[in-house]
């Protein structure tokens, strides 16, 4: 092992996002040694992209706001399928988390009397998202790693984990290779956690940046864990639709928060005629009713505008194919009619550079073309509520990568509280772990000279495939087949495709060498991206109901059964093994709060 550079530490963190900079913060803490691991430049991760807001029950704005309340509405935006005592924990914790930014130097915007102001946003009864203009994630970014730098954790950038090598049964370290180089080099590690955000890359209208290819997924696939829920792929309603370079550009919730509508091509407020009966009680059905909810935030009901995005996102898919949506393909959001220009350059300065720079549209002034992009999976690596521990001993699971928090649908602003909640829990419980590990654990050399030579394939071969081609091929069919609305048959029209795509992959030949060269880093990402493709597309044809992000034209309505249940895979061999497990039995002292109106 003497020819691989070899690092040894207590605790590994693998993503530097908001849940990966919370974790490894924890850790070292905690006195574990403690490394953090980027796949791309550190600052970069996707959690810069969460625009809106951090959702967390501090009652500044509405003092009847409680951890209940967000219990509740968190419960019922993932259509009761969440794990409960992580939505428990999530909703109990996230005000101190998010005043725990504020103490670290988080500048968040403030309300008359100084508090920490609150916006409103789909699916939260109360405006409790935390926010900085709509760029939340960014200061987020910025506050937590400026308290992990000063920790001293050492951080080790462009460096892409390619495989959790183990000592038995037990996590031992990561081993991969640094992007520039492509030099290999060893973590040894007596706890791992993954923390490395989502999978959306898979499909052509994403709101995903290059690093999101489901890494943390098959890497903890490939250790043994188990994986849930990946059916559920949360697609945005409000990416950009135009022009094309652009197609997919999130336009923050926070738009329709601060008063935005939708309207079809011919003007109509469209989602006042796609109001489930879920949420009648609570949203507005007439336009007169939304606007007095808007003018005061203080009426009982809301605008149909503010509904779980799942929902929105099928609205406006419906719009479209029956021909009432807006010149490319989308529908409209109009705040301009609104608000005023200085109010929309205050509360939304980003959008506002963002269309004027990027589509030549001022948004003070005339109506943004959006539509819905693939933006987050609600599935991800199964793990234990409490200690965020997976089946495997050595191995933790925080953020996007995770699952059961979100259940089938995510609310818009619980991602970020999610973040540092269960972040801060992953390196807590992975710093405890690794002090019960009295030796660092062994790794096998004959392993890592097999992992390499497998690396270097692609380099080596004599094929004639190009991963860009597969790529491309991989997002066409996962967009048609596996996109917002799906039905059987293109589900195995899907699965026929991944097959044929990972013969395809084996003859893939990248020319040149390990230096800078993107051909083999896309290579490396597909293996990946076929591993949570088809993990995806298994569990929605198993899930023969509509619930949440998942949506089966062939089977519209849910399912008793399937309310009971979570989809899980195993990876055994190079095969996905899939089966049921029962969703964890909510305790008798919650459940009265989901007879409440």
């Amino acid at each position: 092992m003497d020819k691989y550079e070899t690092h040894e530490h207590d605790v590994i963190v693998v993503g530097a996002g908001g849940a990966g900079l919370r974790a490894a913060i924890e850790a070292s803490a905690k006195g574990a040694k403690t490394a953090l691991i980027c796949k791309s430049l550190l600052g970069k991760a996707h959690t810069v992209m969460a625009e809106g807001g951090i959702a967390a029950a501090l009652g500044n704005v509405y003092p009847e706001d409680g951890w209940k309340v967000h219990f509740r509405d968190t419960m019922r935006g993932g259509k009761m399928l969440n794990n409960w005592r992580m939505a428990q924990l999530h909703a109990q914790e996230a005000p101190a988390r998010v005043l725990e930014l504020e103490e670290w130097g988080a500048l968040f915007d403030r309300t008359k009397d100084g508090r920490i102001l609150q916006r409103d946003f789909g699916g939260h009864r109360y405006a409790r998202l935390a926010h900085v203009g709509d760029r939340t994630g960014l200061e987020m970014i910025r506050t937590l790693q400026q308290h992990a730098v000063h920790k001293g954790i050492d951080v080790f950038m462009e460096f892409n984990v390619q495989r959790l090598v183990k000592d038995g049964d037990k996590i031992a370290g990561a081993f991969g290779y640094y992007r520039e180089t492509g030099k290999f080099a060893l973590f040894k590690a007596k706890a791992v956690v993954l923390a490395s955000g989502g999978v959306g890359k898979s499909w052509k209208f994403t709101s995903n940046s290059w690093e999101c290819t489901g890494d943390g997924i098959a890497l903890a696939a490939n250790a043994g864990a188990d994986l849930q829920d990946l059916e559920f792929i949360q697609f945005h309603p409000t990416g950009m639709v135009w022009p094309p370079s652009v197609r997919g550009l999130l336009v923050t919730e926070g738009v329709r928060g601060d008063g935005g509508t939708l309207r079809n091509k011919s003007g109509k407020r469209m989602m006042f005629d796609y109001i489930p009966e879920f949420f009648k009680s609570e949203t507005a059905d007439t336009e007169e009713e939304a606007d007095r909810w808007y003018d005061d935030k203080k009426a009982n009901r809301r605008t149909p505008d503010l509904l779980p995005r799942d929902e929105v996102a099928r609205a406006i898919n419906s719009e479209v194919k029956a021909g009432r949506g807006s010149p490319h393909g989308g529908v409209f959001l109009d705040i301009a009619s609104r608000r005023t220009p200085e109010f929309i350059k205050r509360r939304l300065p980003s959008m506002y550079h963002q269309f004027k720079e990027l589509a030549d549209v001022d948004i003070t002034t005339e109506p943004m073309e959006v539509g819905p992009t693939c933006h987050y999976a609600m599935g991800g690596i199964r793990n234990e509520a409490d200690s965020t521990a997976t089946k495997v001993p050595g191995l933790f699971v925080a953020g996007e990568v995770a699952a059961g928090m979100h259940g089938a649908n995510r609310l818009g602003g619980n991602s970020l509280s999610d973040l540092v909640v269960f972040g801060r829990r992953a390196g807590l419980y992975a710093a405890e772990y690794a002090a019960t590990v009295k030796t660092q654990p062994t790794v096998d050399a004959g392993e890592l000279e097999e992992l390499a030579k497998d690396l270097l394939g692609p380099l080596d071969g004599d094929g004639d495939e190009s991963p860009y081609t597969i790529h491309h091929d991989l997002q066409e069919s996962m967009q048609a087949n596996v996109g917002i609305v799906r039905r059987e048959d293109e589900l195995k029209v899907a699965l026929d495709d991944l097959q044929k795509f990972k013969a395809r992959l084996k003859k893939v030949k990248v020319d040149g060498n390990r230096h800078f060269n993107p051909g083999w880093h896309l290579a490396l990402d597909l293996r990946s991206m076929l591993i949570v493709s088809e993990a995806c597309a298994m569990a929605a044809l198993e899930r023969k109901e509509s619930r949440g992000g998942h949506t089966r034209e062939d089977f519209p309505k849910t399912d008793p059964h399937f309310a009971k249940v979570n989809i899980v895979l195993q990876r055994v061999g190079d095969e996905l093994q899939r089966r049921e497990e029962p969703l964890p039995v909510m305790p008798d002292e919650l459940k009265p709060l989901f007879e409440e109106k």
